[in-house]
Formats: C-alpha cells, structure tokens, sequence
C-alpha cells in the first residue's frame, strides 16, 4: 500500500505541474512577441513543455503501481489546480456555478477514495 501511496502522490504532482505548465502557455500567449518564431519559440512556452515532458514521465512512473482508473481519477483535479491557477494569476471570475462545479469534482474524487 506505501508503494501505491507513493505512486499516487507521484501521479498528483505531475498533475499540479501540468497545471501550472498551462498557466507558463497562457502568459505567454497573453504577450506580443516580435515574429511568429518567437511566439512559439521562447522561454515561458520551451519551460511550459519541458514541464509536460517531465509530467509524462511522471505519469509513467506512477501507472507502473497504480491501477490506471485511479490515475484517471487523480487526473480530474487539473480542473481544481487550473480553475485556482486561473483565478490567481489572471482575475479569472468565478461564479457560483463553477464553485459548485468544482465542488461535486472534489466530492466525487473524495467519495472515490472514501469508498
């Protein structure tokens, strides 16, 4: 269980990270670049994928021990950390549907592991 433990947390991580990663994309996208190379070509967008690489890695790592249908359960809380990344960097409003959205994800994620 301390393996599957492990794996999970492992599995959470890269999960935040690909979030956050979203986050480095939509800066960048956010700002004018000199051409289109440097538009695709720079180092929030080259960080932002390196980070997806390592999160694919991590994915990897974690499904050697964890049963896939808990990795896809894990994977629902991007909407959590992408909602929150949202609203913290970019003032993104949220209305009391998405606040209720967001909480039937984590209740559902919560009785997922609760049962």
């Amino acid at each position: 269980m301390n393996d599957m433990l492990l794996h999970g947390a492992v599995m959470l991580a890269g999960v935040f990270l690909a979030s956050f990663s979203q986050v480095m994309l939509k800066k960048s996208a956010g700002k004018a670049h000199a051409s289109m190379v440097r538009e695709y070509v720079n180092p929030l967008v080259i960080g932002a994928y390196g980070i997806f690489l390592l999160t694919t890695l991590t994915s990897i790592y974690a499904l050697q021990v964890i049963p896939l249908y808990v990795g896809a359960v894990l994977e629902s809380s991007n909407y959590l950390f992408v909602t929150f990344f949202g609203w913290y960097y970019f003032g993104e409003r949220l209305n009391r549907y998405k606040l209720v959205g967001l909480g039937i994800i984590m209740l559902g994620i919560l009785i997922f592991f609760g049962g």
